[in-house]
């Protein structure tokens, strides 16, 4: 079935069910019973051509939900567990939203919306439920403080990538760290359904060590997260047991040190990094175990990705892309020859080009512009180093200073504190700019992570 012919996700469940399923740390859901099986029972013609939000605790329950509501809803805004509370007026507002699908109805009491409670495990549909229009998918963009973006895909552009690289080789078992209610996420669930595999999903109060036990039980194959989720992996000692054949980073930008960790880690298994975001969609991956990309990929690849870079910023154009901002960001999403500026900077260094930052991430040291990733790529490739975050400090001199907190490897010899530091500083004035380089290192026993996976990012 081409995707022309398909416009809900439901149409992709058919033959060739029987083994698949979606699981999580309490419960198996077989594919075939979610053909014959529903949440929302009877009230899912209540939800018919509206503007759903998508608000349940569960991942599970919500994954589940997604597939009974495409193709039946107007459209559908998926709600991240974390999402700011004070933040959900703005976003039903912005998104025209006029029913709720969520396990606390309480929250929207004195609401005007129609409110649907999942009945929890699926039971037995009393209707078939039919597909009646392409539902738009709306998910929110993430790494601000402020109200998150709203960006509009259709499901044949978020399955585009999964298409073009046909089906799931012999029958493989995704898992992510991502929730699936962000891109990254999504983009493995709706492999799991499209491309021929089952699913196992992450649970958030999971301890990492048990959690990778669960993976190793449910038989994972194929496996994508952040490099700061694989960093933490990396530290938890917890990868002897577990053996992916295929390990995949997206999201922040894959540094060699993490590459050649999960190499060292899972030497049987395919290492590499995927480019993907919320606005411009599934953009490439890079298999050859190196950071970076090739500079020969710039311009329009097999899959029919375009790129390209201006001022120093990666655009991309193609049929993957999302296709609006919804409500008060409703600003153009590309530009006028349909390229959306993904706003990662890159630098071209021989035949391949590095990302170096983001351009709003930059700090200022000294009235000099900085990207912080290009300081922990250089701290991170030290032995002893296992993750780093680079940020700027105030200075009554020099207005701002470099400050790096350093998180040492699970091996490393904490007596030996100042010689590493020593050699990081080193390595750093050989590498960097003298403006770069970082005035103080400190040794962390720990660093945030953002709810999407990400190095939590603050200037101190």
């Amino acid at each position: 079935m081409s995707p022309r012919e398909t416009f809900a996700l439901r149409d992709y469940l058919g033959p060739n069910l029987k083994g698949r399923a979606i699981s999580d740390a309490q419960r198996v859901v077989s594919l075939t019973d979610i053909l014959e099986y529903t949440c929302l029972a009877d009230r899912i013609g209540e939800l018919s051509g509206r503007s759903v939000l998508m608000a349940v605790s569960d991942q599970l329950i919500s994954g589940l939900v997604m597939t009974e509501i495409d193709g039946v809803a107007r459209r559908m805004l998926l709600c991240p567990p974390d999402l700011n509370a004070d933040h959900l007026q703005s976003l039903m507002d912005d998104a025209d939203i006029d029913a709720v699908v969520t396990d606390h109805p309480e929250r929207w009491s004195e609401s005007d919306v129609k409110l649907v409670v999942p009945a929890g495990p699926p039971a037995r549909a009393a209707l078939q439920i039919k597909t009646e229009r392409a539902t738009e998918w709306l998910m929110l963009t993430s790494g601000t403080s402020g109200v998150p973006k709203i960006v509009g895909h259709t499901l044949e552009a978020l399955t585009g990538a999964i298409v073009a690289d046909g089906p799931a080789r012999s029958a493989a078992v995704w898992a992510t760290f991502y929730d699936i209610r962000r891109y990254g996420g999504l983009q493995i669930f709706l492999r799991a359904i499209v491309g021929g595999g089952s699913m196992v999903l992450s649970s958030p109060h999971e301890a990492l060590a048990d959690h990778v036990a669960r993976l190793q039980a449910r038989g994972v194959t194929h496996i994508s997260g952040t490099p700061s989720h694989w960093r933490k992996l990396l530290m938890s000692g917890s990868t002897s047991q577990f053996f992916p054949r295929y390990v995949r980073l997206s999201g922040e930008i894959a540094d060699q040190a993490v590459l050649d960790g999960l190499g060292a880690a899972f030497p049987a298994a395919s290492i590499g990094h995927a480019y993907a975001s919320t606005e411009a969609g599934v953009g490439f991956a890079v298999n050859d175990g190196r950071e970076g990309f090739p500079a020969d990929i710039i311009g329009v690849n097999r899959d029919g990705v375009e790129m390209k870079v201006e001022d120093g910023s990666l655009r991309i154009r193609s049929r993957r892309t999302a296709h609006a901002y919804v409500g008060r960001n409703a600003a153009e999403l590309t530009d006028r020859d349909g390229f959306v500026d993904t706003g990662d900077m890159v630098e071209r260094r021989g035949d391949r080009y590095h990302f170096v930052g983001r351009r709003g991430g930059i700090i200022n040291i000294g009235g000099l512009k900085v990207h912080p990733e290009e300081i922990e790529a250089v701290v991170n490739r030290q032995p002893e180093v296992r993750m780093s975050r680079a940020k700027s400090r105030r200075s009554p001199i020099t207005g701002s200073i470099v400050v790096v907190d350093v998180i040492l490897a699970e091996d490393a010899d904490a007596s030996r504190s100042d010689e590493i530091r020593k050699r990081i500083l080193a390595d750093c004035k050989a590498s960097l700019a003298p403006h770069k380089v970082p005035a103080v290192i400190k040794f962390v026993p720990s660093l945030d992570i953002t709810a999407a996976g990400k190095l939590a990012r603050h200037d101190a």
